[in-house]
């Protein structure tokens, strides 16, 4: 299980999205008025980000024990991806919208900037897609492999 390499690139994609859910990913100085302020944006920040960030963590771990059936195996890594390039777009949306509230609220100087885990979700993408790859060569070969008996 452990010997395949897209068992590699799926634990590594669990464990970037378990960091992701962990750390910060943006974080912005304010000023308002008189007083200066600071708004952080993590995962447990949006509900719904958490969800599906969590969704894809137990998905990449899934899909790891589903050695014996690649082409479930393949299926839901493809969902995965699917699933992880939405809540890339949903993290960048929703930090948007905090700057945006920000502004709105009063903020005059506002100086925002994403922190080191926040490129990780690209990192979740390229190791699903990675695994897809791995585990769509191993259907092949062993296809290969069933027309030469």
């Amino acid at each position: 299980m452990i010997q395949r390499i897209q068992s590699l690139w799926l634990l590594l994609a669990a464990i970037a999205g378990i960091a992701v859910a962990r750390f910060d990913l943006w974080k912005a100085t304010y000023t308002k008025g008189a007083t200066a302020g600071v708004d952080i944006f993590n995962a447990t920040s949006n509900y719904m980000v958490f969800i599906l960030l969590i969704i894809g963590i137990l998905l990449s771990a899934v899909c790891i024990f589903l050695y014996k059936n690649r082409k479930l195996q393949f299926r839901l890594t493809v969902v995965n991806l699917l699933l992880s390039v939405g809540i890339l777009a949903l993290i960048y949306l929703k930090i948007g919208e905090s700057a945006q509230k920000l502004a709105a609220d009063g903020a005059v100087s506002i100086r925002g900037s994403y922190l080191i885990p926040a490129f990780l979700p690209v990192v979740i993408i390229v190791c699903l897609f990675l695994a897809a790859r791995g585990i769509y060569k191993d259907e092949k070969l062993i296809k290969s492999l069933d027309r030469l008996r």
